[in-house]
């Protein structure tokens, strides 16, 4: 079918959107380059997979896969109410956290509006800005020579802050980069914004945080109403293909975020898988030394190799080179290796590896030697 153009047609938010772009899957990589036993350490993934009590449960729901979910999700909401010391009705599920960050976009942001976050923060924070027409006022990062390179400067998004804000995305680990914000200080810098301004804090990677120092902000909640904790069961929890996150705020706020929140979201295998995930403590703490023990082979071979890391508490590394590293990630393609470029970013010299097994980081690592040619 030829196709139209109707951008005409679409809202203002829409016309100019640039979507999201996943990493590379190793199907594809496969069927491009012709290469075999391929692996993936570009999308943050838990290399050791899921959980086996949540696959066992997954597997057991499909028996009601012919029925709709259970719309309230009760049985998961109940277990997070219970792990977060909340009531359920601080809870809203999504299909993954992304999904979550679009209906505080949807709920919260409008033209005339806006919201603040850091400029290397989490791709998807423009993009939901743009979506539903707000502006984005982006924070200068930590400079490249600071203890936490290319950081959030809570200094500088206080500073960005102004009448119009009513939102604003702080990552802790934050994504791209790794980096992350004393909790005592996060918490401050929460309590400091203007009671119309809601605070959104990702702790998408905060299992794999070893640091006390981050702390656990959903334990702010009864102190602070204007704080929004979003979490995912795609990282630690190994569920990324079953998309299940959720938010954790004031009751007032979850009332909001449950009226643009689609009917059955989250699905019944996901529902079943994540419930029975929260329960899985040895599967959790495997993936976190296994995640510890990989940060420490990669930022070690890495810099071995001459290479720059940024420090990270979250599953991944961002790593820079010399120059633009395009070549780099087209030669480790060409070898089968799929990471992350991040100059969509800004960050042209870098590349985001995700922790993968030992032999994992041990292929990757004989692959960045050879694409440097010192192997």
């Amino acid at each position: 079918m030829r196709a139209r153009d109707f951008t005409d047609l679409a809202v203002p938010g829409v016309r100019g959107l640039t979507p999201y772009t996943p990493g590379k899957p190793m199907a594809e990589l496969e069927r491009e380059y012709g290469v075999r036993d391929s692996i993936k350490l570009a999308s943050n993934e838990n290399p050791l997979g899921a959980s086996p009590l949540a696959l066992e449960a997954a597997r057991r729901s499909l028996a009601e896969v012919g029925l709709y979910p259970d719309g309230n999700g009760f049985e998961l909401k109940a277990a997070l109410a219970a792990r977060h010391d909340v009531t359920p009705d601080c809870i809203t599920l999504g299909n993954g956290s992304n999904e979550v960050l679009v209906f505080l976009a949807q709920a919260f942001l409008q033209p005339g509006l806006e919201a603040v976050f850091s400029q290397y923060a989490f791709a998807v924070y423009p993009i939901v800005c743009q979506m539903v027409g707000a502006q984005a006022r982006v924070a200068p990062a930590l400079s490249p020579d600071h203890p936490m390179p290319l950081g959030h400067d809570l200094r500088a998004l206080y500073q960005a802050v102004g009448p119009e804000t009513r939102m604003v995305f702080v990552a802790n680990p934050n994504n791209p980069t790794g980096t992350w914000l004393d909790g005592h200080r996060l918490k401050d810098f929460v309590a400091s914004l203007p009671p119309q301004v809601i605070c959104v804090i990702d702790e998408a990677y905060t299992e794999y945080a070893d640091s006390d120092r981050l702390g656990d902000a959903s334990t702010w909640l009864a102190e602070l109403p204007n704080l929004v904790v979003t979490r995912t069961f795609s990282k630690a929890y190994g569920l990324a293909g079953l998309r299940v996150g959720y938010a954790l705020s004031n009751p007032g706020v979850a009332d909001l975020l449950n009226r643009v929140r689609p009917p059955f979201n989250v699905s019944v295998p996901a529902l079943a898988a994540a419930r029975a995930a929260l329960d899985d403590h040895a599967f959790i703490e495997r993936s976190r030394a296994v995640n510890r023990a990989g940060l420490a082979q990669l930022t070690e071979g890495c810099r071995a190799l001459g290479l720059d890391v940024v420090p990270s508490a979250g599953n991944f590394v961002l790593v820079g080179f010399d120059g633009a590293s395009a070549a780099v990630h087209e030669a480790l393609l060409r070898a089968g290796i799929i990471v992350r470029p991040v100059a969509s970013y800004g960050l042209e010299r870098f590349l985001r590896i995700t922790v993968g097994t030992e032999a994992q980081n041990r292929r990757l690592l004989a692959g960045l030697a050879d694409a440097l040619g010192l192997s």
